[in-house]
C-alpha cells in the first residue's frame, strides 16, 4: 500500500499504472476499512470466536468500495 498526498500525486508517480486507477481510495475510506473489528479487536479474548463477524464487516466495507470503484469488485469465476 502506498499513501500519497493527493490523487494528482498518485498519477504523477513514476510507477503509476493507469489500469489500476480504479483502486485509488481516499484516506477516509482506508480508515473505515482498518478501523473495523478485524483490526481493532485483535487483542480481545473473544477475537477468534468473533472473527467471522469481523471479517464480514470488512467484506462489507470493501463491498461499499466496489459500488463506486469497480477495481474492488471480486473476480468472477
Amino acid at each position: 500500500m502506498n499513501l500519497f498526498r493527493s490523487e494528482e500525486h498518485v498519477r504523477k508517480w513514476a510507477r503509476f499504472d493507469p489500469a489500476t486507477e480504479g483502486g485509488i481510495v481516499s484516506l477516509a475510506d482506508l480508515v473505515k476499512l482498518f478501523s473495523g473489528g478485524l483490526f481493532r479487536r485483535r487483542m480481545d479474548t473473544d477475537y477468534a470466536s468473533r472473527y467471522p463477524e469481523y471479517l464480514g464487516e470488512m467484506i462489507g466495507v470493501v463491498g461499499k468500495f466496489a459500488e463506486t470503484h469497480p477495481f474492488w469488485k471480486p473476480p468472477t469465476a
